[in-house]
């Protein structure tokens, strides 16, 4: 599916076809989610739909698609992540997401929607640890509808460069993904360093 595809089905549909693009992100749309939703923010913009029911449309489908990963994770445990899993690109991304979880509890949920893949991978995760509905959702969603805004309004100011635009910031949500497991590992290396010196010390 191409980004052409995404303009031809917003305009065949509409307002549905933001929801759905953003929804069907759970079984791995191709189309990055920060893409279209500024490609939702770029179309009002242009005048091809009202502002507001887009607006409402893509929150809609962001929070909706989300959810469906907690509910699986909720039901089914950690077997949930394990099928994840299986996928072995998605080794890191939940591994990333444990270590948010224990170091941040339930705001975990919001840094992860800064994260592209961790945002899909977060709901699977704190769904296994049988975090609430209620406390999910109050994370989640007002989470969701500040990082819809953002890019939402993004997508609005940069027009027609919404796709060149999208996947750089995509790209680079990437890269800073791997800039606190860097950091982690820098420090677990200077860490067991200056143990193993200091073991040293004590058995010359």
């Amino acid at each position: 599916m191409s980004y052409e595809w995404l303009l031809s089905f917003i305009q065949q549909f509409g307002y549905a076809a933001l929801f759905f693009a953003l929804w069907l992100g759970i079984v791995g749309m191709p189309i990055p989610d920060e893409v279209i939703v500024m490609t939702g923010g770029a179309v009002t913009a242009g005048g091809a739909l009202h502002t507001l029911p887009a607006f409402i449309a893509t929150y809609l489908g962001v929070v909706s698609g989300l959810s469906v990963g907690y509910v699986l994770g909720r039901w089914f445990g950690t077997a949930a992540l394990d099928r994840l899993r299986r996928k072995k690109k998605f080794d890191r991304y939940i591994d990333f997401s444990e270590k948010l979880m224990q170091k941040y509890g339930s705001f975990a949920l919001c840094i992860g929607y800064f994260f592209p893949v961790i945002r899909h991978v977060m709901p699977y995760a704190v769904g296994s640890n049988k975090m609430t509905f209620k406390r999910y959702a109050l994370f989640s969603y007002t989470t969701g509808l500040l990082w819809t805004a953002l890019f939402f309004t993004l997508g609005r100011l940069v027009g027609e460069q919404v796709q060149q635009v999208g996947y750089h910031v995509y790209e680079l949500g990437l890269k800073a993904l791997w800039v606190p497991l860097t950091l982690a590992a820098v420090f677990a290396i200077w860490h067991f360093t200056r143990k193993s010196k200091g073991r040293g010390k004590l058995w010359p």
